[in-house]
C-alpha cells in the first residue's frame, strides 16, 4: 500500500501547473510553492510544506470552512473568515516579500 501512495505522489509531481510568472520574468509568484506544498502536505512531510508555502496552514481551515459554511450553519463563520484572510494574506505577502529579498 505504502508503494502505491509513493508511486501518487511522484506521478502528482508530473502533472503541477507551471508559474506563467516564473517562466516569463524569472520571478517568483505569490502563489509559486502552493502546488508543491500541497503534494508535501499530502505525504505527510508538514514541515517542508510550510517551509515551502507558509500560508497552506491558513488556507486549508479557511476553504474548509467557507465550504461548510455554504452547507451548515457556523456561529462565528464570518468572523473566522475574516481572520484567516487576514492571516493568509499576511502569510503570502510576507512569504512573497522575504522571497524577493533573498534571491
Amino acid at each position: 500500500m505504502a508503494n502505491h501512495i509513493t508511486l501518487f505522489f511522484l506521478a502528482l509531481k508530473d502533472y503541477m501547473l507551471p508559474c506563467f510568472s516564473k517562466q516569463l520574468f524569472d520571478m517568483d509568484c505569490p502563489g509559486c510553492g502552493l502546488q508543491r506544498s500541497i503534494a508535501l502536505l499530502l505525504s505527510g512531510d508538514f514541515l517542508a510544506a510550510f517551509k515551502m508555502y507558509p500560508a497552506i496552514y491558513t488556507l486549508i481551515p479557511l476553504f474548509g470552512i467557507l465550504v461548510l459554511s455554504k452547507v451548515l450553519y457556523i456561529k462565528f463563520s464570518d468572523k473566522l473568515i475574516m481572520w484567516l484572510s487576514i492571516a493568509s494574506v499576511t502569510l503570502i505577502l510576507t512569504n512573497f516579500i522575504i522571497n524577493l529579498l533573498t534571491h
